[in-house]
């Protein structure tokens, strides 16, 4: 009877997650289609356009104790090949340390040239990056509002790039494509790079070329004004805030163009433990949005194909909770009597195989353009497996962020701390935001590697291999997950 129950369980989970992999399969065929299509001729705005019908923009530069980046942010942003009196900076800086000071003095240099930017610091952090949007808001004096976290290199023909594509004055958001200024730094950054190369590309615009809902992705985008205010403006009842009010705006019509083509560099974390910190920002976010925005979208009038892939795209952040129980039944499974796993589980085995191929298909799409070369090719089928592996090892501590984002358990906006790491020779080690501490999750995972370490003795004790694979997969995950976070914890690099 054990072995029913686990053998259901662990069917059930499979089932589900198989499911998912084939709605995300269809995004990976939409992509392709939409590439294989003539493409238009990218609109920009030229230079010897005169200066009176350029439209007014506003700059935010939403900051939190970010003195190793803030510099750099605000530099590049000057650098904007835009008329200065056709823009304005607000840098939004509720920072409690010396960021605030370097700001302030950075902010006064630009003015003494000649440059529309203004100091905007709160005392109190209500409503965290929302709240400070929000408040800027109050005083902005642009039509569009451009938005760029700290780690953000835009690039000098961004505002030139992306307005033209308002002239549709439906079109409420135009968003970049991420690229990664140090996605060569580490193993960790390049898995990083290759699972956001795949969301930008497949993702997005295998949803947007289909007039699916997409999302801002907080940065690296721009928003036209009066989208904002008829969403209902920033709310900081959750921790995604952008995916909150992407969802509001177009389900109030407005829409949302998504430029692959058009690339904003970004820093990557560098640790484990920053890494951790927004997965969990960013997966208890989209849980806690999920459940706010999913059953308004259930009651709007839009098409059945919208509403679906809302959901997919909004309870993506449960698939760790699926990956998390999919491992942790495996070992179970071969300690009952196995009389039923040998016939059964090559039943499991099809869509188990088929999830896979949706998955591989997913991201070899994603990097096609990578496979300009031998090395471009050699890194998609190293980097493949080793995604899928470190997934497996994040799955627990992922799967609780997305517990208490559908439990709407509240917890505070915890930024990613980030230390101008643009190539190998950077080092994070000894900077003021790295916390040594090794907290309980880390504690529970190394705990989890070894009950993974005794699926694959077990294994080789019993003859039972069935699922060794998986084992084998877990325990590398959990292990690189957990030496990781206690080798960062002190200070030491991969």
């Amino acid at each position: 009877m054990l072995e029913i129950i686990l053998l259901s369980m662990y069917g059930i989970v499979l089932g589900l997650i198989f499911i998912y992999c084939m709605l995300e399969l269809t995004l990976a065929i939409n992509y392709v289609r939409h590439q294989r299509k003539p493409k238009k001729t990218q609109p920009f705005l030229s230079e010897d356009t005169p200066s009176q019908e350029l439209p007014f923009v506003t700059v935010q530069l939403p900051v939190f104790n970010e003195l190793y980046v803030v510099e750099r942010l605000i530099d590049q942003v000057m650098l904007f090949n835009y008329p200065k009196d056709r823009f304005e900076v607000q840098v939004l800086d509720d920072s409690t340390d010396e960021t605030v000071e370097i700001s302030k003095r950075k902010v006064e240099e630009y003015k003494a040239k000649g440059f529309n930017i203004e100091f905007i610091h709160r005392v109190d952090r209500t409503g965290f990056k929302a709240g400070a949007l929000q408040n800027g808001m109050k005083v902005c004096k642009g039509e569009f509002i451009a938005i760029f976290d700290a780690d953000f290199l835009p690039k000098t023909d961004f505002l030139r790039s992306t307005l033209p594509h308002f002239a549709n004055e439906k079109v409420g958001v135009v968003q970049t494509k991420w690229a990664h200024i140090n996605r060569e730094y580490s193993l960790l950054t390049r898995i990083q790079g290759f699972f956001l190369d795949a969301h930008f590309s497949v993702e997005q615009m295998g949803r947007n070329s289909q007039g699916y809902f997409i999302n801002f992705n907080g940065t690296a985008g721009i928003w036209r004004k009066s989208t904002i205010e008829d969403a209902g403006g920033w709310q900081a009842d959750t921790l995604t805030e952008d995916l909150d009010l992407s969802y509001r705006a177009q389900m109030k019509g407005w829409q949302f163009v998504f430029l692959e083509a058009f690339e904003s560099p970004a820093e990557l974390p560098a640790d484990m433990k920053s890494f951790k910190s927004q997965q969990f920002r960013w997966i208890k976010g989209g849980a806690e949005t999920a459940r706010k925005i999913l059953p308004k979208i259930v009651r709007t009038n839009h098409p059945f194909a919208i509403k679906l892939n809302a959901f997919t795209h909004l309870l993506s952040s449960s698939i760790y909770i699926l990956v998390f129980f999919l491992v942790l039944l495996s070992v179970p499974l071969l300690l009952v009597k196995n009389t039923y796993i040998q016939s059964e589980y090559i039943q499991y085995g099809t869509p188990f195989l088929l999830t896979n191929f949706a998955i591989a298909f997913f991201f070899f799409v994603s990097n096609t353009k990578r496979f300009k070369s031998w090395e471009g090719f050699s890194e998609f089928f190293f980097l493949l497996p080793t995604f899928i592996i470190v997934t497996m090892g994040l799955s627990f501590h992922n799967a609780l962020a997305a517990i208490r984002g559908l439990a709407r358990e509240r917890t505070p906006f915890i930024r990613t701390p980030k230390f101008n790491i643009q190539n190998v020779k950077d080092a994070w080690k000894d900077k003021k935001y790295v916390s040594s501490k090794i907290d309980f999750v880390t504690i529970l995972e190394g705990i989890l590697m070894l009950y993974f370490l005794f699926g694959i003795v077990y294994a080789f004790v019993t003859g039972k291999f069935d699922l060794i694979l998986i084992h084998i997969m877990a325990f590398t995950g959990f292990g690189y997950v957990f030496f990781n976070s206690v080798k960062h914890s002190w200070g030491i690099k991969n």
